[in-house]
């Protein structure tokens, strides 16, 4: 079978399919978009002459930021209302660790915390943020993107580390370590002991629910030790199973209900101090996660 120019070419688009997703995933921080976004890259290389192309990965991640940064333009034009809390698509792994796919898609990113606070980016700091401190990409191309200056685009990138240095710091290493204190978490709260709930919560402590926009008035940040204490007992559910796993690469648990997926949370344990809880409690989203099968 003779291999044509365009079989190659997808060949060489799928050796990146990968990296293009992570950058994606990133950007939109969602799983379909992301998705949709890299697709996307592949028919505007389709409809290119590769000749023109010197760095194909560089190319094509430039072209996936341009694309991210429309799909985000275009999100926000949509929303009439932004929502109160919008947790983004966790990626959900065997607590025993994650796939190489998955390790791919998240490289250096651990937990679900950094990926809130991406969510409070404008489109520009985003795309800065990303493509330069995640991706090394020259604020040059990143500026030709925004159609700003080199400087400006500096700028964004400045203001968007500001904010992901404020919005909780990294997970302890010892993911052991983050299980225990997660497991120590949901025992307390089933057993109803108040103090020893508080004693694992940092004192500003941060629990983010999105439940969807269909139930407006539900999701919610609650801040402190002793209010996210007091949530966790008033919401412990008798008939709900948690079922350890990671999440973006962290601790975390799928709670089921009659063996149905209720919620995916996120955990950032620091120093053996729950810092974040990221709480994706949307039914219909949910649903189009690729989450285990679980009997309980």
């Amino acid at each position: 079978m003779i291999m044509t120019e365009q079989d190659r070419l997808a060949e060489e688009f799928d050796e990146h399919r990968g990296h293009l997703r992570s950058v994606a995933y990133r950007m939109l921080g969602s799983l379909p978009e992301a998705d949709d976004a890299v697709q996307e890259s592949w028919l505007r290389l389709s409809r290119s002459d590769p000749r023109d192309v010197a760095n194909l990965r560089g190319w094509l991640t430039t072209v996936t930021g341009r694309i991210c940064l429309d799909m985000l333009r275009t999100r926000g034009a949509r929303r009439e209302q932004p929502l109160d809390v919008h947790v983004p698509d966790p990626v959900v792994s065997p607590a025993g660790g994650m796939d190489p796919e998955q390790e791919a898609l998240l490289a250096e990113s651990v937990g679900l915390a950094l990926y809130v606070v991406l969510e409070t980016l404008t489109p520009a700091e985003r795309l800065a943020f990303v493509l330069h401190d995640l991706f090394a990409v020259p604020f040059d191309d990143i500026a030709a993107l925004l159609g700003r200056s080199s400087n400006a685009a500096k700028q964004l990138a400045t203001r968007a580390r500001g904010r992901i240095r404020n919005g909780g710091p990294r997970p302890d290493a010892d993911l052991a370590g983050q299980h225990d204190v997660v497991g120590a978490f949901f025992a307390a709260a089933r057993a109803g002991e108040f103090d020893a709930l508080v004693a694992l919560l940092d004192p500003d402590i941060e629990l983010r629910s999105d439940f969807g926009a269909g139930r407006p008035g539900v999701s919610a940040v609650i801040r402190g030790a002793t209010a996210v204490a007091g949530r966790a007992l008033m919401f412990a559910r008798p008939d709900a199973t948690v079922h350890p796993i990671l999440v973006n690469g962290a601790a975390g648990v799928v709670v089921t209900v009659a063996g149905r997926p209720f919620s995916v949370m996120g955990f950032t344990v620091r120093a053996g101090l729950i810092v974040a809880i990221d709480v994706l409690a949307d039914i219909d989203r949910l649903a189009r996660l690729d989450l285990p099968s679980f009997s309980g």
